[in-house]
């Protein structure tokens, strides 16, 4: 069983945001290449169950808010038996331009609370990961993570969010290292 884990914040204000990378990958993926909501509630976030090309695949969105996402991912983790080689996490990066992304098989959180959280819950960096680029700001940085992208910005986002939905099925239908290869 795959699991893939999109960061975002819940809540209307937040949709749009650059923080919310993460949903709007995943949010995209299922609806695109899956046909699927994620509906379901449960494991302190929005989830669903599919099967993929024969394989089983699990969609999450943890509503905890970024900072704390580790929780919902620790929970389906340990409900399902889920194997820490099996996990992908897609979120924001401020490292990146808009429209790039980068797929990495580990590393450290960068600064990104989000996966900080998961790395710290799950106690290991061997976390497979979409980072999706947002671009970088000379003001505050919670203000600009919570704000939406300027409109040359977002076309160039959407274009990162594509890339990754591509990834990702990439990823399920040929295997990591594949899409490692073709996509960074």
């Amino acid at each position: 069983m795959i699991l893939i884990v999109g960061l975002g914040n819940p809540g209307h204000e937040y949709e749009g945001s650059r923080h919310n990378m993460g949903f709007d990958v995943i949010d995209k993926f299922a609806e695109d290449k899956l046909g699927v909501d994620i509906d379901k509630k449960g494991f302190k976030g929005l989830y669903n169950k599919v099967n993929f090309k024969g394989q089983q695949v699990l969609l999450l969105k943890p509503q905890t808010y970024m900072n704390l996402s580790g929780q919902s991912v620790v929970e389906i983790v340990n409900f399902f038996k889920i194997k820490i080689e099996d996990i992908i996490v897609i979120y924001d990066d401020m490292d990146l331009v808009p429209g790039k992304i980068r797929i990495r098989s580990n590393g450290s959180s960068g600064g990104h609370n989000g996966i900080k959280n998961i790395i710290s819950l799950l106690g290991t960096q061997e976390i497979k990961r979409i980072r999706v680029g947002v671009g970088k700001t000379d003001k505050s940085v919670i203000d600009f993570v919570l704000g939406k992208p300027s409109s040359d910005d977002r076309m160039l986002i959407d274009t990162a969010i594509n890339k990754a939905v591509n990834a990702l099925e990439d990823l399920l239908v040929n295997g990591f290292k594949h899409t490692l290869n073709c996509f960074n």
